[in-house]
């Protein structure tokens, strides 16, 4: 580890010693009143796909890994550190197939299911309500559960709601005490359907916005106000948006969702570590797509409900590549490279400078599949650099946003160009401020000049994460190859800070 600090400092200094235009970022820290960045936006996403749910969270309680009712004690652990604030359950696709009846109770008694969607496979149902909600709440996360609309009906729904959040004495309530929970849980998010577009029965938005109505009209929370959320717009999709807007009443809703993935091309979605840099390039501009679909859409609900009630639940997001070679086409397996970690800080900063109207959003997925923060093999566990820059930025959890402006030095690769940085601040209930920063140049270093308009500061601290290559990844072998750490490379002068960021590198630094 010593050895890989000094790799790490000659690498950061002989960078610095290139000449290079400067990317200069106006900080604007008032008393203004300023939006919340909601601590939603760093949630995540657990879907019955792969190794997802079982021998990823749960391996059962008669295993031989640690675990706390079947769920793993390590990822237990892990998910507390990272502050994950909610977690979205159980799909996806999966989720307008599931029938919640059939994970309750005896788990020798429940009825086996096979997963149409993802690799064919069957599962045996171990895995329920009961085993997921208590999970949550070992892990200190809210619930977020997707209900089914594709093929469930309006009484299963609200059956559900009943189930899990219902202390009054009724049918549903009497069932939970039978099947070993007497309390009710708090379950305060509910997605209403997923992808109703595809997956979810390939409906049109005016079919689906009359669906929604309907579910939404007979659901009643016991445990308190209801965050109801729509199934949204597949990317570029803006007239999803306009119709579910326009057709479902505000008293209806709290949310409206929106996927998107960084990927190449559906098709040819390229691998997860030996990428070209043309294929890298094509990720993070697909990535960077994120800031315009947030725009677009929030301009959309804007017209509608200028007052920002409704939040934009971006509910699916992350790298999509091809699965390792090897495994199951169908569990969406692939490794997590410092890409990834250029994909998470740039995507997180994109939401905090729109958290006036993104208020969740829900990183796919959380762990052995996609974009996952964590990989499990047996016994042993993998954080990746996506857990890393997710950890890193819990900082800006509930924090106010501080507005900031950035004008950006290029990231070019042949005839096209990216911003190469991207930035996000926010001030913290203990006024200290947090700045965090990416450089998607896998090329260069890029000076960045802070300029701190409205206050001084004396000291800077910071936090890095950084690799030899945009290719590296934690491996089982090496787990711990690409880790955070302590960055003393800011330079603060009256109300300027000076920064030199090593290539594909993310920081964040903290200010008092």
């Amino acid at each position: 580890m010593k050895l890989r600090a000094c790799f790490l400092s000659i690498l950061f200094v002989s960078a610095g010693l290139t000449s290079q235009a400067q990317t200069n970022i106006s900080v604007s820290v008032s008393d203004k009143a300023e939006p919340t960045i909601s601590k939603y936006i760093y949630s995540n996403f657990a879907e019955h796909l792969g190794r997802g749910i079982y021998d990823g969270f749960y391996v059962g309680d008669t295993s031989k890994i640690p675990n706390t009712n079947g769920v793993r004690n390590d990822v237990i652990d892990a998910l507390k550190k990272m502050k994950i604030p909610a977690l979205r359950w159980p799909g996806g696709c999966f989720a307008d197939t599931y029938h919640w009846k059939d994970g309750i109770g005896d788990k020798s008694k429940r009825p086996a299911i096979v997963n149409k969607w993802w690799g064919g496979v069957t599962e045996d149902n171990s895995f329920g309500t009961k085993e997921f909600l208590n999970m949550c709440e070992a892990i200190g996360t809210d619930p977020y559960i997707s209900g089914n609309v594709g093929s469930g009906t309006v009484q299963e729904l609200s059956d559900w709601v009943a189930y899990t959040t219902s202390d009054n004495k009724n049918p549903m309530s009497d069932l939970r005490k039978t099947t070993g929970r007497d309390k009710a849980w708090k379950v305060a998010f509910w997605g209403i359907g997923n992808e109703a577009w595809g997956c979810g029965g390939n409906m049109t938005p005016e079919y689906y916005a009359n669906e929604f109505k309907k579910y939404s009209t007979f659901m009643s929370s016991g445990s308190g106000k209801m965050f109801r959320i729509a199934s949204g717009a597949n990317s570029d999709d803006y007239h999803w948006t306009d119709v579910l807007m326009k057709n479902i009443p505000q008293g209806l809703i709290e949310g409206i969702a929106l996927h998107h993935y960084a990927i190449i091309d559906w098709d040819h979605k390229g691998p997860a570590i030996k990428f070209t840099e043309d294929q890298y390039f094509k990720t993070m501009k697909s990535a960077l797509l994120m800031d315009t679909l947030v725009t677009k859409h929030s301009a959309i609900m804007d017209k509608y409900d200028p007052q920002k009630k409704i939040a934009l639940v971006v509910d699916e997001w992350g790298g999509w590549y091809d699965v390792e070679p090897g495994t199951n086409p169908g569990f969406l397996y692939q490794q997590n490279s410092m890409r990834d970690a250029m994909i998470a800080g740039a995507t997180l900063n994109i939401f905090n400078n729109h958290c006036d109207r993104v208020r969740m959003a829900n990183l796919a997925q959380c762990i052995n599949v996609l974009q996952a923060v964590i990989l499990t093999q047996g016994n042993k566990i993998i954080l990746t650099p996506t857990y890393h820059v997710m950890e890193m930025y819990n900082v800006h959890q509930d924090a106010t946003l501080i507005p900031v402006t950035v004008n950006s030095d290029d990231y070019v690769f042949g005839s096209e160009k990216l911003a190469a940085i991207s930035a996000s601040a926010s001030k913290d209930k203990n006024g200290i401020v947090h700045i965090s920063l990416v450089n998607i140049d896998p090329n260069k270093n890029h000076k960045v000049s802070l300029n701190l308009d409205g206050k001084k500061f004396t000291v800077v601290k910071g936090r890095i994460l950084a690799s030899a290559k945009v290719q590296d990844y934690n491996s089982f072998d090496e787990p711990n190859k690409i880790e955070p750490k302590e960055f003393n490379g800011a330079v603060i002068k009256s109300n300027t800070i000076s920064v030199n960021m090593p290539s594909a590198s993310v920081i964040v630094l903290a200010l008092n």
